[in-house]
């Protein structure tokens, strides 16, 4: 595809990017917290003293659609990081979508739809976790490329990105494919969560791809997937943000706080995609040095494969973000009980 014809795709009028960063992160703590005990959300965190996670997300986001269509879910209580990042507090104003609280992937896709569809009753929007660290960008770049493109073909089939995986991980999730659909994808036959290490190993063998939570869909298809089981949240939720949104009275904010210590906490993968494996096609994406940084192991697994830092400096904590890799030197050391 040529620069000019990118171009193009970035200017259509209906396709958005939504960038996930309110998650916590609660499995990195050990890395991500500071002197003083507040831990920091990995999404605010640099591999290696680069952009923070989150900003590399936003860099990906923009390179597919207009900046005016570029959206990012933060949470109230993180606000003290995105606040300070520009390339989150200059978003505008309906693209910053903050939430009260945590209630889980699914409620916070939802709440981010219900915003995203008050612009753009057609929206084609792309999903982008905040905390991948890739190696080989353009790689990546190609597939979520491909991605929006088969959106284009077929809005209402959610499509997957799952990466060809360079080994087993039995801290991954694994999609597996299964027949050809008519748009170039497969459809998935199913979805196995962090199998023990033999398990992933069979997996890999049978063609399966790791999870990369990458999703393309028109948001409509994305909101049927919540109609069978939570139609009460969904028309709560449109009928609370829709009255915020329109009104933009000092009370919509009060009255999404109290939505949302009423909320039940819902997992995307697990309540909306597992059971929904006939509605769904997955794209396979090459090895492009990929990982979700999503325990201590797989951060210091990732500076040595793909960074090039075998060893690291003294901690390093910049304004708005902690270097993790030089967090990881700091880790192993204590654990081996090395003095500091």
């Amino acid at each position: 595809m040529t620069d000019a014809s990118r171009a193009a795709d970035r200017g259509h009028p209906n396709q958005w990017a939504l960038v996930l960063a309110a998650g916590e992160g609660s499995r990195l703590r050990a890395l991500t917290t500071q002197p003083c005990g507040t831990p920091v959300p990995k999404q605010f965190c640099s591999l290696s003293g680069g952009q923070s996670l989150v900003e590399d997300a936003m860099t990906r986001a923009r390179s597919l659609v207009d900046a005016e269509r570029v959206c990012a879910i933060v949470a109230q209580q993180h606000h003290r990081w995105w606040s300070s990042m520009p390339a989150l507090a200059t978003l505008p104003h309906p693209n910053l979508i903050v939430q009260p609280s945590n209630r889980g992937t699914a409620i916070g896709i939802l709440y981010s739809l219900v915003h995203i569809l008050s612009q753009d009753a057609d929206a084609q929007v792309l999903l982008l976790p905040s905390d991948h660290y890739v190696a080989q960008e353009s790689t990546l770049q190609r597939s979520l490329q491909a991605a929006m493109e088969y959106v284009l073909r077929c809005p209402d089939r959610p499509v997957l990105l799952g990466l060809q995986p360079d080994e087993p991980d039995g801290e991954l999730g694994y999609i597996v494919p299964d027949q050809l659909d008519p748009f170039g994808g497969r459809t998935v036959a199913r979805f196995v969560e962090k199998p023990e290490l033999p398990v992933a190993a069979q997996i890999v063998r049978a063609g399966g791809l790791w999870n990369t939570f990458i999703i393309a869909a028109s948001a409509r298809a994305l909101l049927n997937l919540f109609l069978p089981r939570f139609a009460p949240i969904v028309m709560e939720m449109q009928v609370i943000v829709g009255n915020a949104l329109e009104h933009r009275s000092a009370g919509g904010w009060p009255a999404i706080v109290d939505m949302y210590t009423r909320l039940p906490d819902l997992d995307f993968s697990r309540d909306l995609l597992e059971g929904h494996e006939a509605l769904l096609s997955v794209l396979r994406v090459p090895p492009c040095g990929w990982s979700d940084l999503g325990t201590p192991h797989r951060v210091g697994e990732t500076v040595r494969k793909f960074t090039g830092e075998r060893t690291v400096g003294p901690m390093t904590e910049l304004s708005t973000y902690i270097n993790l890799a030089a967090r990881h030197a700091h880790f192993e050391r204590s654990l081996s009980g090395a003095v500091l």
